[in-house]
């Protein structure tokens, strides 16, 4: 028992700043310019959510989950972290929800756009689009090191917690939302450790979505009792 409480959550970061950034500049060199094409599906997909057009939406942000799925966590993150390969197969199942939502229609939200929890939702989702890849410039670091939608693991998943509050609701809000947002609290205390200002950035896009996520369910349960 004694040997458990001796570990800190430094032991559980097998790697360096460095190196995890030497990552993100990888994915960044070998797949360029693939970025153009991820983010184009990325905004498609927040026009299509605005739209209604829910079925669309999910159908655009499916293939970049099991993009990254494969090409960083699998084939990459993996040689750095023993627990990469297992996390790229959560990716691959989100990806395949998605999908499957896309096809069935199960548990998409047809409210209008206005409400708190989708404004919340637009929000997050510019910030996973726009904001997150400036980051690295802001702080001073190389553009390679520019995270983005599509091709990298934290704008994917928080361009996608921002969708969720806009197309779904009831159960399948949360069901959508458990992986990225668990990568989320994965990536914001790696970050933490390795001591750089994106954990903050992390943490607080969480924050934010989980009250989105909160304040949603409280409206659709409000609303199925009206219904009664």
């Amino acid at each position: 028992m004694n040997g458990w409480t001796s570990y800190t959550l430094q032991d559980f970061i097998p790697f360096t700043a460095d190196i995890y950034f030497r990552l993100i500049e990888r994915m960044s060199e070998t797949f360029w310019p693939l970025h153009l094409l991820t983010l184009a599906l990325g905004l498609a997909a927040v026009w299509l959510a605005i739209k209604n057009h829910a079925r669309l939406s999910c159908l655009h942000i499916a293939p970049v989950w099991a993009f990254v799925a494969f090409a960083f966590f699998i084939q990459r993150y993996a040689d750095l972290n023993w627990a990469g390969g297992y996390i790229g197969y959560f990716f691959l199942a989100q990806a395949i929800l998605l999908l499957l939502i896309s096809m069935t229609g199960l548990g998409l939200d047809n409210s209008p756009r206005k409400r708190p929890p989708a404004v919340i939702g637009i929000v997050i989702v510019l910030v996973g689009l726009i904001g997150l890849p400036f980051i690295a410039s802001i702080t001073g670091g190389d553009w390679l090191q520019a995270e983005v939608f599509g091709i990298h693991p934290d704008p994917t998943a928080i361009t996608t917690l921002g969708l969720t509050l806009i197309l779904f609701r009831g159960w399948c809000l949360w069901l959508i939302a458990i992986i990225p947002a668990f990568w989320l609290l994965i990536s914001g205390l790696t970050l933490w450790v390795l001591g750089t200002t994106a954990a903050i950035v992390v943490f607080a896009v969480l924050a934010i979505a989980l009250l989105g996520l909160v304040w949603k369910s409280i409206e659709y349960q409000s609303f199925k009792q009206e219904q009664k």
